[in-house]
């Protein structure tokens, strides 16, 4: 059975002061130092074993798509912790167990790259933060955004797939 705070640290800890800083700020904020997964984590799998488990996940600058691994689980991103300028680390839960901390969603979607969709959705329905292409020619999407249901309407609309909401912030 795992402990509460899990670590997900996908680079070598010896000597790395982000990685230490990142214990240091967990046992900070729950008061127990974290489990530190070393290997690919398996988000789904951890959550299923451990409801009440809280996944750190590690974003360093210039890394894309790291959001990816979510789509299609019942994990959702509950909070970011500034690490450094270099590094954040997103919070994840089950979404059964995460409540709502902040007005702004993450929100995903397999586009199709149209002009007049990314005019709508910068229009104050929601924010491109992230994309990836793939390799099926279409764009998983990453939005910031306060309204799923307007955000849904709107995908809906213009003929893309919604993907569904894969965290909050």
């Amino acid at each position: 059975m795992t402990k509460f705070p899990i670590l997900y640290w996908p680079r070598k800890t010896t000597g790395d002061s982000e990685y230490q800083l990142s214990r240091k700020v967990i046992n900070n904020l729950v008061g127990v130092m974290p489990d530190v997964y070393g290997d690919d984590v398996d988000i789904v799998n951890i959550l299923q074993d451990n409801p009440n488990a809280t996944i750190y996940y590690p974003v360093f600058c210039g890394s894309t798509g790291w959001w990816g691994e979510l789509l299609g689980g019942n994990a959702i991103i509950v909070d970011k912790v500034i690490i450094s300028p270099e590094c954040q680390l997103m919070v994840i839960e089950s979404q059964k167990n995460a409540k709502p901390r902040g007005a702004n969603q993450l929100l995903a979607a397999e586009i199709y790259p149209t002009s007049g969709f990314f005019k709508k959705m910068n229009s104050g329905i929601a924010t491109v933060a992230d994309m990836l292409a793939t390799d099926a020619g279409t764009i998983l999407a990453l939005f910031s955004g306060k309204n799923q249901n307007m955000f849904i309407d709107i995908l809906e609309s213009t003929g893309n797939s919604y993907l569904g909401c894969i965290g909050r912030y």
